[in-house]
């Protein structure tokens, strides 16, 4: 028998696997494409975790597959000497959250590992807040961000509160696959969990602490509070973590006027109301711009199911409602944070913004002109945090604000990921700061081209599922680093950056970005949460149709290739 067939036969006669589990594999036994896609390979623990379709199988993310991957969580946080070693779990609305929290938590406390479970879904970031304000050993969330609804995944925080860098997430993994059967995953009961004291639930403190913390994040709280009869937002949570968060942040800053999306309010694990739940998608704005248009709002936002990322939705000259980026939002709260900080006189000297390698340039640009640098890291906000980590230890720098072009912004040191929660009072913050000077946040950000540039950047991706996608991936990659392009259309490629080969200073990782002689950019980069392979470009220009016209050349020319 080939692995695969080998591997569906062993969960079906595994006495540890329950019959609902082995109803379902025999519901497929005649689909040989579906075994093999099930079995094919064991479900990654990669850097970031756990990610994958629901379902029965080594290549599903299922009861057993998490249980595994919490059996190797508890075993290392025994090995790092932690007298008393406690990890926090976190969840979000989608499909087995609950069961797969609860199935982490029981096998931790199985280990004599103190499990703290929040009572009810709850953000991302709050995970990375709890760790650090109960002193963890580790964090996990029971997430798949943004993902379609068949997928959930399993994110591993460390004791800083941040997602596990690479040096870390291996020892983790090492750990995950020492556990070669799933008879030595050690669980006990809830009840037996309970009385031990190694399960405890958490509610309204952690809750209080959390919004306190992001709200002492906030710039101009008098501004707010004079505009606040005159100043309208419209928040749409797209039915994940984000509803009652975000709405308690903008209440104890002072915004009153704020109306959600109610058919989007409540946690929907089907996200049914709209195509992908993601505030990166114009798309998922549809609802909320309707009732936008009808109650005159001055901004929206929208917070992605795990609240990790935020959208905003702003009004353009002619009282249309425009979807601003990830980058166009990080320019203009880079701008408002950092102005905001030098107009009180607390803006840091040792001051730094974080940003990846594939986020626009204007944000850098912006920091520079108010004395401030930019640092990039590798593609993922756990960089990100590791670099706050290393400047709360060194002294060196003084963090005022991380993000990453696809719509994850932090400021503040409560936490160390992304965070829809501030975000989202950020932004509505620096639109009520300007609204006060007659200008809307789209008029701001053509003054910021106006005075730093015309920075316009894109996006593409492909999809490719499966064993054949994962090839595929592979393939375009090789493709790209045996035979990089010497010039595209007319413009000489002046440097290929590999960061397979660990340049500057970087970890490796698989990512190619090529620089061309008119300072325009494009990387290629397989997502390490999606089956997809991901393409960005980025060009400056002095006028927008300049710079527009450079973009769809150098579009038209890699996706032509890609796809060709």
């Amino acid at each position: 028998m080939t692995r695969v067939q080998t591997q569906y036969q062993l969960w079906l006669e595994d006495p540890a696997i329950d019959a609902r589990t082995k109803e379902e594999l025999l519901s497929i036994r005649d689909d040989a494409k579906e075994i093999e896609d099930r079995f094919y390979k064991d479900l990654e623990f990669g850097t970031g975790g756990l990610r994958g379709v629901i379902g029965a199988g080594t290549n599903r993310i299922n009861i057993y597959t998490v249980g595994r991957a919490s059996q190797g969580l508890a075993q290392y946080v025994r090995g790092t000497g932690t007298d008393a070693p406690s990890i926090v779990i976190a969840y979000d609305s989608r499909y087995m959250s609950p069961e797969f929290a609860l199935e982490a938590a029981l096998v931790f406390a199985g280990n004599g590992v103190k499990a703290y479970v929040f009572e009810a879904l709850r953000p991302t970031p709050q995970l990375s807040f709890a760790v650090r304000y109960l002193g963890a050993t580790a964090g996990v969330v029971i997430t798949a961000s943004h993902n379609p609804p068949e997928y959930n995944g399993y994110k591993v925080y460390g004791a800083d509160g941040g997602q596990l860098v690479p040096a870390f997430a291996e020892q983790v993994i090492a750990e995950v696959q020492s556990v070669d059967s799933f008879a030595k995953v050690k669980k006990l009961t809830k009840a037996e969990a309970e009385a031990q004291g190694l399960l405890q639930w958490l509610g309204e403190e952690i809750d209080a602490k959390y919004i306190e913390a992001v709200a002492a994040v906030s710039q101009n709280p008098e501004i707010i509070k004079q505009i606040n009869d005159d100043f309208r937002i419209v928040f749409t949570p797209l039915h994940g973590t984000g509803n009652l968060p975000v709405r308690e942040v903008l209440k104890a800053v002072g915004f009153g006027q704020v109306r959600v999306v109610a058919e989007q309010e409540l946690p929907d694990s089907q996200f049914s109301t709209v195509k992908s739940p993601n505030p990166e998608e114009k798309d998922a704005f549809t609802i909320a711009i309707a009732q936008a248009k009808e109650w005159d709002a001055d901004i929206i936002i929208g917070t992605d199911p795990d609240a990790d990322r935020m959208g905003a939705v702003v009004k353009d000259p002619n009282g249309e409602y425009f979807v601003l980026t990830g980058n166009q939002s990080g320019a203009i709260m880079v701008n408002y944070l950092l102005s905001s900080l030098k107009e009180r006189g607390t803006l840091p000297a040792n001051g730094v913004v974080v940003k990846t390698i594939v986020t626009s340039e204007m944000g850098a640009v912006i920091a520079k002109h108010y004395g401030v640098p930019t640092l990039n890291t590798l593609t993922g906000f756990k960089y990100i945090g590791e670099k706050m980590t290393q400047f709360e230890q060194s002294g060196e720098y003084a963090f005022l604000f991380g993000y990453e072009e696809s719509y994850g912004y932090l400021a503040g040191d409560y936490a160390r990921d992304k965070d829809a929660v501030i975000a989202a009072m950020l932004i509505c913050e620096a639109a009520a700061y300007y609204k006060k000077q007659g200008k809307t946040l789209y008029d701001v950000l053509q003054e910021l081209y106006a005075s730093f540039g015309y920075f316009l950047e894109k996006l593409e991706s492909r999809t490719l599922k499966g064993k054949d996608g994962v090839e595929q991936i592979g393939q375009i990659m090789q493709a790209w680093r045996t035979n990089p392009p010497a010039e595209i259309n007319g413009i000489n490629v002046t440097g290929v950056e590999d960061y397979e080969q660990g340049i500057n200073g970087l970890p490796r990782e698989n990512v190619l970005k090529f620089r061309l002689a008119d300072g325009s950019w494009f990387c290629l980069r397989p997502s390490g949460t999606e089956p997809k392979i991901k393409f960005y470009f980025a060009v400056q220009g002095s006028i927008g149709s300049e710079a527009s016209q450079q973009l769809d050349g150098i579009i038209q020319y890699v996706l032509s290739r890609v796809d060709g």
